[in-house]
């Protein structure tokens, strides 16, 4: 039961990263059909956030643009992605699949980009908050999917961690429930003082 499960959650992750890289390619084919590169914005919500076509040749969100720099983090990146799932592989839940499954997702539509267009790729995703001058970088699906799959894993990483504690032997555990034999006998005699108070007379003492 527990081997099928794993493989439905390793469907499901599957799934997920074809669903990412699907809307990926779709979201990109429209905006390089239907607007203009470095043109004028399309606004979606007032000023806020609009569609903007840009081809950019480095990576997520602009950062190393032509560099050794960029090839040497993808590598980088690959390789923890790997670590990180051969470690969740028989024993992954859902939810941690389903994160990896964003992140490959999202690293596979890039890399298909870089493939087609010799190197750039399509950013279209323009958020500004203009009150107060603030400009994000244009990025696109498979950005949002690396950059919410990467936070997403490092909050139940960082929790999971904190949640760890070492089993420690109550007040209130039994004896029936400790193996180890002369732990008995050294617990037994506290255990009796506790419960009578004061020990029985014995022969002698009579």
């Amino acid at each position: 039961m527990v081997a099928r499960r794993v493989r439905i959650y390793d469907g499901l992750a599957l799934l997920t990263v074809i669903l990412v890289v699907a809307l990926d390619q779709w979201t990109k084919a429209l905006v390089v059909d239907h607007l203009t590169l470095n043109g004028k914005p399309t606004p979606l919500i007032g000023n806020y956030l609009s569609l903007y076509y840009i081809q950019n040749s480095g990576a997520a969100f602009g950062l190393f643009s032509n560099s050794l720099m960029l090839i040497i983090l993808i590598v980088a990146a690959i390789a923890v992605i790997s670590y990180l799932y051969l470690r969740f592989l028989n024993t992954g839940t859902l939810a941690v699949k389903l994160i990896f499954g964003m992140i490959i997702g999202g690293a596979l539509g890039n890399l298909i980009d870089r493939a087609r267009h010799s190197g750039y790729v399509v950013d279209f995703i323009f958020f500004q908050i203009p009150q107060i001058g603030f400009r994000f970088a244009i990025f696109n699906l498979a950005d949002a999917s690396i950059s919410v799959g990467v936070f997403l894993l490092f909050v139940m990483l960082l929790f999971g961690g904190l949640r760890r504690k070492e089993g420690t032997i109550s007040t209130d555990t039994t004896l029936e429930e400790i193996p180890n034999d002369a732990m008995k006998e050294q617990i037994r005699p506290s255990a009796s003082n506790s419960a009578g108070g004061k020990q029985r007379p014995t022969e002698q003492d009579a």
